[in-house]
Order: structure tokens, then sequence, then C-alpha cells
């Protein structure tokens, strides 16, 4: 991969190479976090957990990946760190390793909390280098960006179907590799990254001005709606992650390995539907994105709670590849609503989702326990009717 920037181009084209290996590394990053929810039945099983105690491990680790993030995003706005990810990816490591020879609920929640900071160090930063390797085309960066983390989540089922129920917990400790070659390639970005900012500097930036007319009122509740809308999308996506496998295993009698087929199906069809939010919101508008990934998928969501086996593993197609688009539409709106704060949003809205998933797990897993698995899901179903608060948005026209 050739990492020197070229003069010229840096600001007008977009930088693909780097585009793809910020990708590729997400995509590595988000493998290793979705092995915790995969192998929830393991060390359910192993460890006789409760799951309320499941709930806290997802808390754990979803509050120590969201906390950290807007402060990681302010201050890289102002202080840009071009090593930063591959900092990030050695506590991810560290977790891992203390994943693997975990004995107890104390010490798993200690290692899923560092998988937690690394991820809270990676995004923003990661958020902000596909942002100045985009050329322009934010939307269609986002997504490349948000494509490798999504198709990383649905490699996690299957590397635990694969490896991690027929060996043990102790095979965690194999996806260490998957660190150490992300920390390899997240050095050379940060090189390019490095070398963007000098040339940058010698240049005299290109000032790239967003103009819009809101009130700082008017701005306040656009976020607002929002992030509600974030809340909405990941508690929603709490229940699938979480307790998808469980839900299959207790309503259709499957076994552990085919539950995790199933939740692979779900995460790839996410994978599969990242791409379109992000060029298409670059070419028609965000808003009409936000509008049909989050409300788009409500009659999917409502049906799914009364579908046999076969039409689960239908539904859970459309749900996952509309539900997708959502999230890269929400952050370039945002950037573009507050300009010139690129970390500082990123790190705000990707800290929320990963809280309000961490928050959700937990009272998901509390109401599992004192109702039923089934019952949550019906619950959960209607949660997509929020998408009707998009019509509060108001329309950006962005003025270059």
């Amino acid at each position: 991969m050739n990492t020197a920037p070229s003069t010229g181009k840096m600001v007008e084209n977009t930088v693909f190479p780097i585009l793809f290996a910020i990708s590729f590394s997400h995509l590595l990053n988000d493998t290793i976090q979705s092995l915790i929810p995969a192998i929830y039945p393991v060390i359910k099983k192993s460890y006789h957990l409760s799951f309320s105690q499941i709930g806290l491990i997802t808390l754990t680790f979803q509050m120590a990946a969201s906390l950290f993030q807007p402060f990681v995003g302010m201050y890289t706005d102002k202080k840009p760190q071009p090593y930063s990810l591959a900092i990030g990816m050695g506590f991810t490591l560290i977790g891992l390793v203390i994943l693997s020879v975990s004995n107890g609920f104390y010490m798993m929640l200690l290692s899923v909390g560092l998988i937690g900071t690394g991820s809270s160090i990676f995004h923003p930063e990661a958020s902000r280098m596909a942002h100045a390797a985009s050329g322009g085309r934010r939307g269609l960066a986002q997504s490349i960006f948000q494509l490798g983390g999504n198709a990383g989540s649905s490699l996690g089922p299957l590397l635990a179907a694969w490896i991690i129920v027929p060996f043990g917990q102790f095979s965690v400790i194999w996806f260490s590799l998957i660190a150490l070659l992300a920390i390899l390639i997240l050095s050379r970005v940060g090189n390019w990254y490095k070398g963007h900012m000098l040339n940058k500097a010698k240049q005299g930036a290109k000032v790239e001005t967003v103009v819009n007319t809101f009130s700082r009122k008017k701005v306040i509740l656009a976020v607002s709606i929002l992030l509600v809308l974030i809340f909405s999308k990941y508690f929603y996506m709490a229940s699938l992650t979480s307790y998808f496998t469980f839900y299959v295993i207790d309503k259709f009698q499957v076994s552990v390995q085919s539950s995790q087929i199933y939740l692979f199906v779900f995460l790839f069809s996410v994978a599969a539907g990242t791409l379109v939010g992000g060029p298409v919101g670059d070419r028609f508008g965000r808003k009409y994105v936000i509008w049909f990934s989050i409300l788009g998928t409500a009659p999917f969501a409502l049906m799914l709670p009364y579908a046999n086996l076969f039409w689960t593993g239908v539904l859970i197609v459309p749900i996952g590849m509309i539900l997708a688009s959502a999230f890269s539409a929400i952050l370039v709106y945002a950037q573009e609503l507050i300009p010139g704060k690129v970390g500082l949003v990123a790190g705000l809205f990707f800290g929320f989702a990963f809280g309000m998933g961490g928050i959700g797990s937990a009272l998901l897993g509390k109401l599992a326990d004192s109702t039923s698995i089934e019952y949550v899901f019906h619950v959960c179903s209607f949660l997509p009717l929020i998408g009707l608060l998009t019509g509060f948005l108001p329309n950006i026209e962005v003025k270059k």
C-alpha cells in the first residue's frame, strides 16, 4: 500500500487505499468485539450465568467503549494523534488474552472492559481519518468505513461456531493474531495521516466551510432527535446481537451452533446493507436515508415475533439490510449540522450508540429473566416506529 500523500490530490481526490485499510482495520476490530456476544451461550452454560449477568457483561463492554469516545474525539479535533489507533488496538490485545484465561465473572468484566477501551480509542480517530481521505465524498467514506465494521461483526458468530464452541474458551487466544495484524496496518495508516497533516500545514489548509442557517436551538433539537433515533436503532440491535441466539434456541429448539448461523445471517445482512446509506445520502440527502433506514425496518420487526423458523431466517435479512444504512447517514448529517467538529461528533455518536447497546442489553436481560426471551422480542418489535421522529429533522443544504 502506498501511504505517501500526493501533494496535489490530497484534498480533491478520495484516497481509496487508505479508506480500504481503515475499513479492513475496522473489520478486524469489530470481529474481535463480536466474539463477546457470540460466546455468551458457551460461558452462560460453563459458569451458570443468568441473563442479567450476560447483560452486565455487555453493559461493561459497551460503557467502556462509549464513555471515552466523545473525549477522545474532542481531544483529537484539537491535537490529531496519528498512532492512537494502534495504541487502542493494544488495549484490545490485552483484553483478548485475559478473556481467554478468565475463570470467573469479574475477570470477564475486566477483559471486556479493556476490549471496550480499545474500541473507544479506535472509532473517533478512525472516523476522522476516513473523513480526511474522503476527498469530499463523506457519505461514501463513512459507508466504506462502516462496511468493514459490520462485516467484522458478522464474522464473530461464525468464528465462535467453528472455533470457540468446539475448542472452548481458551481458543479465544488465537484471535490475538488478528489484533497484532490490525496494529501493523494501523501503524501504516498512522504514517499516511502524519504525512497528510504535514503536507496540509505546508500548503496551508484549504478550509472547507459548511454553511447552515439554523439557530443553536434548532441544532440542539436536531441532534436530540438523532440521538433518539440512535437509541431506537441500538436498543433494537441489542435485542438481536445479544439475545437472538437464545431466542431461536428457546423458541425453535435449535442447537447452539445453528443459532450462531442465524445470528451470522442477520449480521451479514447488516454488513451487506451498509454501503447503501452513505452514497445515497451523498446523492439525494441524508434525511431520506434516515427515514427509510429506521422506519422501513418497522413492518419486518413487527412480524418477527410471530414467524416460524423459516420466516424468522427470512425476515432478519431485510431487517439487517435496512437498519444498516442508518448510522452512516446519521453521522454525516450530524457532522454537517455541526461543522468543524468531526472527531467530537464521531465520538459522541459512536459513544452514544455503544452506550445504548450496553444499557439496552442489560435492561433486556433483566426483562428476559423476569418474563421470557420471547416477550423481549415482542416488546422490541415496536422500537423502529420511533423513526417517525425523522419528520422533525431540518433539511440541510451544504455550500462549499
